[in-house]
């Protein structure tokens, strides 16, 4: 009965924009013309072919009215709510949350008409068989909802073939769902897409535990045109790097994750400290990782070897990895040990502040603190003061 009425409703719409129209051609369109027409128009959009479908996602799911208008909209034939009930049932069974249905049902609203048995049912197992289960698969498909509308034998299971082969990871999933997690689209690409981008990668000497590495650290690479792979490996190797390089893969990582706004904030940040552009570069194919660490860690770091250890700005540059250093956690409360042990003459040798950094933790303790009981609790406080410091506020 709804269906008749809606449908006569449609009809008398169109007979009266039929008569609108037909005075525009004869008379100039007054303002009360355009804004009749307007709201019709806009009342008609409003309107729903999909009442059932509408009350459905209204009630059940708790959609704004717009939203489900929206979505009922994209199905031209009126629709029973039969089997959405039997979708949004089935994906509650198998751990799906309240929120992921919203959200898996607002980006991929097909499903909800999909046959659960010949096309749910198998995908869903199939990455359940990988190791997304419960929570996690819903978390999963939620971010990536369209792939439940491709191809199960000519896309999922062939990508995901390429993926557990690129990455060895043939007896346990872990690393393949590392990558799936932070690129679920990639199942989405043609199989013949995902090969032609690594043939280029294995190209350019990425291979073997660099390109698995690469694929687990940036997947999103593998699903890039290649045109875009390509750019990013020619600014590489514009930066003076060789693809025969072992620090060619961590550059073209680290290029991939910063825009060129990004790049030349960091060199201006090393050029405000004295160093040219052509040690920066030189520091930077050293330590690939350098410009990926934030300005401020930067700015303490060098301000620090420069002005209180009085490094001259040469030692950095052959020794760029000391900037990754943690200079509140590490550099800092080593320095205070030394600086300690110097002033009371415990130190028949000064030691190189670059191997002292080096050392680990334990290491440190024994040669540094534990060698001198005396003045170990002097000692501990230079090092671990900060610590204590923080848990006393």
């Amino acid at each position: 009965m709804k269906m008749r009425i809606f449908q006569h409703f449609s009809l008398l719409l169109h007979l009266h924009e039929m008569k609108i129209s037909a005075n525009l051609n004869s008379n100039p369109p007054s303002f009360f013309t355009l804004l009749s027409l307007s709201s019709i128009r806009f009342s008609s959009l409003s309107a729903s072919s999909n009442p059932t479908i509408v009350e459905y996602l209204t009630q059940t799911l708790g959609f704004p009215q717009t939203l489900a208008n929206s979505i009922s909209n994209r199905f031209r034939r009126p629709k029973s709510a039969e089997n959405p009930k039997l979708v949004v049932h089935f994906l509650r069974d198998i751990g799906f949350s309240e929120d992921q249905i919203r959200t898996t049902v607002r980006v991929a609203p097909q499903i909800l008409f999909a046959d659960i048995d010949k096309i749910l049912k198998p995908k869903l197992q199939f990455l359940q068989q990988l190791g997304l289960v419960g929570a996690d698969l819903g978390k999963f498909i939620s971010y990536n909802s369209t792939i439940l509308n491709v191809s199960l034998e000519n896309k999922l299971i062939p990508c995901i073939e390429i993926l557990k082969k690129t990455l060895s990871d043939s007896e346990s999933n872990g690393d393949l769902v590392r990558v799936l997690r932070g690129c679920g689209w990639i199942l989405s690409r043609n199989p013949n897409f995902l090969l032609s981008n690594i043939e280029f990668l294995e190209s350019c000497g990425i291979v073997g535990s660099q390109l698995s590495m690469l694929l687990m650290r940036q997947p999103r690479l593998f699903a890039s045109k290649q045109s875009t792979l390509k750019d990013l490996v020619s600014r590489v190797v514009d930066m003076g790097f060789s693809i025969e390089s072992r620090m060619f893969v961590h550059a073209l990582y680290t290029i991939s994750c910063l825009n060129d706004k990004t790049i030349k904030k960091k060199f201006e940040l090393f050029q405000s400290q004295g160093f040219t552009e052509q040690e920066c570069i030189e520091m930077f194919k050293r330590a690939p990782a350098l410009l990926r660490a934030s300005e401020e860690k930067l700015k303490l770091g060098m301000e620090f070897y420069l002005n209180t250890v009085k490094f001259e700005r040469t030692l950095l540059v052959h020794r760029p990895t000391i900037l990754m250093n943690s200079i509140k956690d590490r550099v800092i409360p080593r320095y205070r040990v030394l600086q300690i042990l110097k002033s009371k003459r415990l130190l028949k040798k000064e030691p190189s502040f670059f191997k002292v950094l080096d050392l680990t933790d334990g290491e440190f303790l024994d040669k540094f603190i534990s060698r001198f009981p005396d003045d170990a609790e002097e000692l501990l406080v230079g090092y671990k003061g900060h610590i204590l410091q923080e848990v006393g506020e």
